[in-house]
């Protein structure tokens, strides 16, 4: 499966399952970090969680990390 991550591309969504592939994280991960508030920005369309790749981005730059003794 080809991921677009065009961030122009406003109709672009992942699921959780797309969005953890994306991320290198199983799909339960980030289940659980959605519902402790610790994961990226999702949107509900209807009963679908669905992820924005920007957002994706956004979460992962949000986490760097210069040196292990780094806090979050």
């Amino acid at each position: 499966m080809t991921m677009n991550t065009n961030s122009d591309n406003p109709s672009t969504y992942f699921n959780t399952a797309e969005a953890a592939r994306y991320l290198r994280l199983s799909p339960r991960t980030l289940q659980n970090m959605r519902v402790s508030g610790e994961g990226p920005v999702y949107r509900k369309h209807g009963k679908l969680v669905v992820y924005h790749p920007s957002d994706l981005v956004a979460w992962s730059e949000s986490r760097k990390q210069e040196s292990t003794s780094d806090v979050f």
